[in-house]
């Protein structure tokens, strides 16, 4: 979903990313620790039978393109979790790799947030629900629907990386990072 004013009001504009091979989120917020504005969010749904290789090559299209569109300071994506299978964390490294190096083609600051960070920082608990992200988002950045799963989780990466800049709550992200 596109919001779009028509002039850039708050401090810091951001780009933030929930990577997968199949769905990736996104999400570009203005703001700072006080009050966030959501400008797009959405999901990047690829097909089934398209090659990893070319969704791959979809991913880093699309984040070229926002980073175009929306000139955000900073990009902030999810950090890998543990995953039981190799294979899953081998193809989520490799939605993540798309994403940082569009981030390093255009010379944007990227931090990365464990999933834990960021739905503590969104929801106050770290073992959140998809559901209960979604449903926060909405009411914290006043959207007009509830968003699918992974624009949620984009929303919030956004969403956390804004809260980051808060010198009250900056022990919650001592996990964060640079890359």
């Amino acid at each position: 979903m596109r919001i779009r004013p028509s002039y850039r009001t708050l401090s810091l504009r951001v780009l933030s990313i929930d990577p997968a091979i199949r769905n990736t989120g996104f999400a570009v917020l203005d703001g700072d620790h006080r009050q966030s504005v959501a400008l797009e969010y959405g999901t990047l749904s690829l097909p089934q039978k398209l090659p990893q290789s070319r969704c791959l090559l979809a991913i880093h299209e699309k984040v070229c393109s926002l980073i175009e569109q929306w000139q955000p300071d900073e990009l902030a994506i999810e950090a890998i979790i543990y995953v039981q299978s190799h294979r899953t964390a081998i193809t989520m490294g490799s939605a993540r790799a798309a994403t940082v190096l569009a981030a390093a083609r255009y010379d944007l600051p990227i931090m990365e947030y464990p999933p834990t960070c960021v739905k503590l920082a969104t929801v106050g608990r770290g073992a959140a629900g998809k559901q209960q992200v979604a449903f926060m988002m909405r009411a914290m950045l006043r959207l007009t629907e509830t968003p699918a799963p992974d624009a949620a989780d984009a929303l919030a990466i956004g969403f956390t990386h804004l809260a980051a800049a808060d010198p009250l709550k900056a022990h919650l992200f001592r996990e964060r990072k640079y890359l």
